[in-house]
């Protein structure tokens, strides 16, 4: 895992990357980018990242406003 910057972001997404928001369901739910892929935090494991396709990049994101 490694930060990327905005350019960075963009440059995977137009190659398909998927979006992974990490937050709680409730904050998910109040706001998301658009297409992200809910798998909280606490429950971030081999089961649940097996819906993501394998060999697409993966951009987790969390908004953490502290």
């Amino acid at each position: 895992m490694r930060a990327i910057d905005r350019d960075e972001v963009q440059r995977l997404l137009t190659c398909g990357a998927q979006r992974v928001e990490v937050l709680p369901p409730a904050e998910y739910e109040e706001e998301h980018l658009p297409g992200a892929i809910s798998i909280p935090l606490k429950a971030l494991d081999r089961e649940t990242t097996g819906q993501l396709e394998r060999g697409q990049p993966v951009i987790v994101y969390c908004y953490d406003d502290v």
